[in-house]
């Protein structure tokens, strides 16, 4: 049976979602952020050098890095679904979008989290940081004019690896009704609800650490 490692608040919900998807039976070894921190545990680091999260372990063979995961379980255990047919126009879209996620939009995010810990210091970045924010969120708002999903008519593995990126930039949203109908699209899913239920709560608005 698949494996994952799971950390709360993480990237890791996305691949019990897209296991549910294709109604894949797998077991979660589940983790818990640190109240006050937000950090992982020590513990993930006997799964992963970096105590990152998420993790599958198939057969003995440990997957690291979300992409990666989406790739390789659609691979391996798809049977043609969630991905465009290999080397079609649709696939090469549908590689652009899987890889522009954590490629792209997810840095502005990361750097504004980060930047939001250290207060005055970090107030020159600010704007540039917020203009990127907006511009890949416009740029992904105009690619889903008028289309259901980011490939086709239908789910695919980009969209999963998506559905992180606007989860975590909601506080964002308010201008960008395609992405708030998209994002809403998603979660309805029963798929994405049955992994809520097995994953736990699950709130990923990118919040500052508290600085005590």
């Amino acid at each position: 049976m698949i494996q994952v490692h799971h950390l709360n608040n993480s990237r890791s919900q996305r691949i019990l979602w897209l296991l549910e998807e294709l109604g894949l039976a797998y077991e979660i070894i589940g983790y818990q952020r640190d109240p006050v921190t937000n950090l992982a545990p020590p513990e993930l680091k006997k799964i992963h050098p970096l105590g990152k999260s998420p993790v599958v372990v198939d057969d003995g063979r440990v997957v690291f890095e979300s992409g990666a995961i989406v790739e390789y379980l659609i691979q391996a255990h798809g049977a043609g679904r969630l991905a465009p047919a290999f080397g079609s126009d649709d696939w090469v879209t549908y590689v652009q979008w899987l890889h522009f996620a954590e490629g792209s939009a997810m840095l502005p995010l990361m750097l504004g989290l980060y930047c939001s810990r250290i207060g005055e210091a970090a107030a020159p970045v600010l704007p540039r940081i917020k203009s990127e924010v907006a511009n890949h969120l416009g740029y992904l708002d105009g690619a889903l004019g008028g289309r259901d999903f980011l490939v086709g008519t239908d789910l695919t593995g980009a969209d999963v690896q998506m559905s992180f990126v606007l989860e975590a930039a909601r506080g964002h949203l308010a201008h960008f009704p395609n992405l708030v109908r998209y994002l809403g699209s998603l979660q309805a899913r029963p798929a994405y609800r049955r992994a809520i239920e097995r994953g736990g709560p699950y709130d990923l608005v990118m919040k500052p650490r508290p600085t005590a």
